[in-house]
Formats: structure tokens, sequence, C-alpha cells
């Protein structure tokens, strides 16, 4: 006999996008580049590593995102509720860290990369979360 365990057993064996270990990656990318940033702070920050470091997490984020559409026969609905409720809680972590630099008296060009690299924070590890999850659900 087999029950609804057996076929999550078997979605779960089937080969998937490497899309956490690319959020992951960059996660990795945006948290060097603010412990950059912030290492310089209260004076004014090179942007130059931290700029490359956050284009190169956009990307890496980009790319999880279109592996993920092309899944087929994903738990999408598993998928939107763990992300929604981890992109809640880390968009409020975000939006911490965001204040804490402002309070520093950061400014211009600084604040919108660090703002830039807590969005792409901000949306990494839900997006990894919710991936792990899913990929372990039972398919829609």
């Amino acid at each position: 006999m087999s029950g609804p365990h057996d076929a999550a057993a078997l979605d779960a064996d089937r080969p998937m996008p490497p899309v956490g270990w690319l959020s992951t990656g960059a996660l990795c990318l945006v948290i060097v580049g603010g412990i950059l940033l912030a290492s310089y702070a209260p004076r004014v920050a090179p942007l130059g590593v931290p700029v490359a470091l956050l284009c190169a997490g956009v990307v890496l984020l980009a790319v999880a995102g279109t592996l993920l559409t092309r899944i087929e026969g994903f738990a999408w609905t598993t998928f939107a509720t763990v992300f929604k409720w981890a992109l809640l809680a880390y968009a409020i972590t975000a939006g911490m860290i965001e204040f804490a630099f402002v309070r520093d008296h950061t400014r211009g060009s600084a604040l919108v990369v660090v703002t830039m690299m807590l969005v792409v924070f901000a949306l990494s590890v839900p997006s990894t979360i919710a991936f792990t999850v899913a990929r372990f659900a039972q398919s829609d």
C-alpha cells in the first residue's frame, strides 16, 4: 500500500535546483558587505567592494528565484505560507538594522547600499527557509 508519506518521499528524492545554496550565497555576500560598511562607521566607507558584493548577491538571488519558478510540481502553497511569515520576521529584523545605521548617522550612498543589502537579506533567508520546507512537502 502506498500512502501520502510515500508520495512525499518520492518528491523529496527527485533532483532540485540549488535554490537554497544560491540564496544562502547571496546572504553571505551581503553580510560580508554589511560588515565591511559597518567597520568604517562613523567614517565614510569606500563603496567599491560593498557594491560589488551587493551586485553579486542580487545576481545569486535572481538566479535562485528564476530556478525556483521553473520547478514543476512544487508545493507552492506551503512555500507561500512559510515565505510570508519568514518574510515578516526578517523584514522587522532588517528594519531594526536599518534603524541602527540611520541612528549612527549613515547617509547618502552608503545608506542606499546598506538598504539594498538589507533587502537582499530580508528576501534570501525566507526564500531559503520556504524552499527547504516546501521541497519536502507534498506538491499542490
